[in-house]
């Protein structure tokens, strides 16, 4: 069995020696020195030219942060498609440069595209980010938040409460009140029955919240720790 093995890595190797037009002599040293020869090559070769060419990339990205822009600039000027337009908003997302990605978000939302739900969903989240409460409302009313987009509820909620439709963000923040799951959802629930006045509904969700929590595992517990505080110090100031 471990002969096959061999014969197959080593196998491997020289075909990645091949399509990666790598220095002869490692055709030698993977067929003479079989084991050692093709382990040498796997790590000096593959692994550590992978790992080179990522690190490269991730510190491009932290020097010069604005030439991936510029190339994704480049592509959309040479070709106006629908998908480069998203790769240059997402971009400007991860950025968290929000105004422009919305430029390029509802760009991509003109014509045939216009229903895109994952694109009307990014540009709820921009919109939220830079505390356009109307603009997020307008756009959570046009995709199916609750089966397919339900990370942007709570958003959708607080827009909602800004634009004062209470009854609508209670129900929208009452979405993701389910047990043992959601508990920063669930905290953001309890703060908005406190600013309606609703504390004692209030107080029902934060019990369930550090009941929850202090039943937990000691890793799960610290995993939920900012939760658990935080629904504690209201819970006293209820």
């Amino acid at each position: 069995m471990f002969y096959y093995i061999l014969i197959a890595f080593q196998a491997f190797c020289i075909f990645h020696v091949y399509k990666s037009r790598n220095e002869n002599y490692w055709y030698f040293v993977i067929f003479f020195v079989p084991l050692i020869g093709s382990l040498v090559y796997f790590f000096s070769q593959i692994i550590n030219k992978t790992n080179i060419k990522n690190t490269k990339n991730k510190l491009t990205d932290v020097v010069n942060p604005t030439k991936k822009i510029k190339d994704l600039e480049q592509k959309l000027s040479l070709s106006d498609t629908f998908q480069n337009k998203i790769n240059l908003a997402d971009e400007y997302k991860n950025q968290k440069d929000y105004k422009n990605a919305i430029l390029y978000y509802e760009k991509a939302l003109e014509g045939k595209f216009k229903n895109n739900t994952h694109t009307i969903n990014k540009v709820l989240q921009c919109y939220f980010q830079i505390k356009n409460y109307g603009k997020v409302v307008d756009y959570g009313k046009k995709i199916p938040l609750d089966t397919s987009f339900k990370g942007s509820i709570c958003m959708y909620a607080i827009a909602l409460e800004n634009c004062k439709y209470y009854e609508e963000a209670e129900l929208q923040f009452r979405k993701a009140n389910i047990r043992y799951s959601n508990y920063t959802e669930r905290l953001q629930l309890s703060e908005f029955l406190v600013r309606i006045d609703k504390q004692q509904e209030a107080k029902i969700v934060l019990k369930e919240i550090v009941g929850e929590i202090d039943n937990m595992t000691e890793i799960n517990q610290k995993k939920h720790r900012i939760v658990y505080l935080e629904s504690r110090k209201i819970l006293k100031g209820i």
